[in-house]
């Protein structure tokens, strides 16, 4: 029995990056030998033991025959004849495809240390093209490392593979959950651009995320956007959330705020029934075909309908005000409305050749609210006993004068 350290520690660890875990293969061993060392066995397609006292993982040395579509569609072969090699060869890119002995001795036999050097993400053999889901997970190590000093890019052969998967179908073989678990990853790395750039490249954002895929090639009018092209902002936009270190919602909302703009004329977009509530649709259509959560889809809603709202804030009337906070429930959720303001951010600053814009309306409507909180519902409730009708009328109207007279005493704050 042999153990080797494997996959992205051993990648990690020759990048200089930090390793939080590890993953490791044990070469000519049976299951029986691992419980009797106290293996504790949590595969349930292939063998896959915990250890008795770190509970790493341990995987049996396997592989693997295409035998279906779809990412699910392999037989694995595991047992004691199984090498090293024979394991290594079934992996996605020769980045993955390293091992490490316990002495520390490296096994690398498809040149991985080598396309680290050169910034590659190549695959290992041609049976790449017989797990879509490995499309993905190079769009995910793309928007991983893209920043310096790493800047990857995908081996023009692997990027002939990932095409001819597209049009062989095998991505719509992929489940939502699959789908939305590598997507949220990918946006949760340093510049999620690099995730969408790549599955647009090779096909498969057309027919993952079309509504996202049409912006590309939409104009934008250069008074709002200096961009011109409406995909190229909206890379910027999420990029600006990842830089923010803003949370999985906030960037998922922030990547679809703009979906309307893509079947919108560009001179209806400043009107208030312009791009935003078209894009509502398109948004609920993305969440529906991903099963995005709840929190996430709530999010990218509110913010394609609210955020052209938002950069009209300061010339909003009180009542217009305290309309958009009952709208979005800010009342009961205030958190989500503070997310869906920075989303909005993300909006105002995803651009280039710009300077540092004022945007005080997040911090403007942040106080109204906060205003608009603080009168007593209960006070004004007991002045209308008896008339229950009357008293959510009378709660409305002291929060009305309540955002009124915090808008006179704030104004000069505001200048944009």
């Amino acid at each position: 029995m042999k153990i080797y350290s494997v996959g992205g520690a051993v990648r990690d660890e020759l990048l200089g990056l930090p390793v939080s875990d590890r993953d490791y293969l044990v070469v000519g061993a049976t299951p029986e030998q691992m419980l009797a060392q106290g293996f504790m066995p949590v595969g349930k397609d292939f063998p896959v033991f915990l250890h008795p006292k770190t509970h790493d993982e341990y995987a049996l040395a396997r592989s693997e025959r295409k035998t279906a579509p779809g990412y699910k569609g392999f037989v694995f072969h595991t047992d004691a004849t199984v090498t090293l090699e024979e394991d290594l060869i079934r992996r996605d890119l020769t980045i993955n495809a390293i091992a490490k002995d316990e002495a520390g001795s490296i096994f690398d036999p498809f040149g991985g240390q080598d396309d680290l050097r050169k910034k590659l993400f190549r695959h290992v053999s041609p049976a790449f093209v017989e797990d879509p889901v490995r499309i993905l997970r190079v769009a995910r190590f793309a928007a991983r490392f893209s920043l310096p000093p790493f800047d990857f890019s995908v081996a023009q052969e692997t990027q002939d593979l990932m095409q001819t998967m597209v049009a062989a179908g095998e991505v719509d073989a992929l489940v939502p959950e699959r789908i939305w678990q590598e997507i949220s990853r990918g946006l949760m790395e340093s510049k999620p651009s690099r995730m969408f750039e790549v599955l647009r490249d090779c096909g498969a954002l057309q027919r993952l995320m079309p509504e996202l895929n049409a912006l590309w090639g939409v104009p934008q009018p250069a008074k709002y956007h200096p961009e011109i092209d409406t995909g190229v902002h909206m890379m910027l936009v999420v990029d600006y959330a990842a830089q923010q270190g803003f949370s999985l919602p906030v960037r998922f909302a922030a990547l679809l705020h703009d979906l309307g703009k893509g079947v919108t004329p560009p001179e209806a977009w400043p009107s208030h029934h312009g791009h935003e509530e078209l894009g509502i649709a398109l948004v609920d259509a993305v969440c529906a075909r991903l099963k995005v959560p709840t929190e996430c889809s709530e999010l990218a809603r509110m913010t394609a309908r609210e955020h052209g709202n938002v950069g009209r804030a300061l010339q909003m009337r009180p009542n217009t005000l305290l309309s958009m906070f009952e709208r979005c429930d800010a009342f009961r959720k205030p958190q989500r409305f503070a997310d869906m303001l920075k989303a909005s951010e993300c909006d105002c600053f995803g651009r280039s050749g710009l300077p540092i814009i004022h945007f005080p309306q997040p911090r403007f409507l942040l106080g109204a609210l906060e205003a608009a909180q603080a009168v007593n519902a209960g006070a004004v409730a007991q002045n209308y006993l008896g008339q229950a009708a009357k008293i959510a009328e009378a709660i409305r109207v002291a929060r009305i004068d309540a955002i009124r007279h915090w808008r006179e005493d704030n104004v000069t704050s505001f200048t944009i």
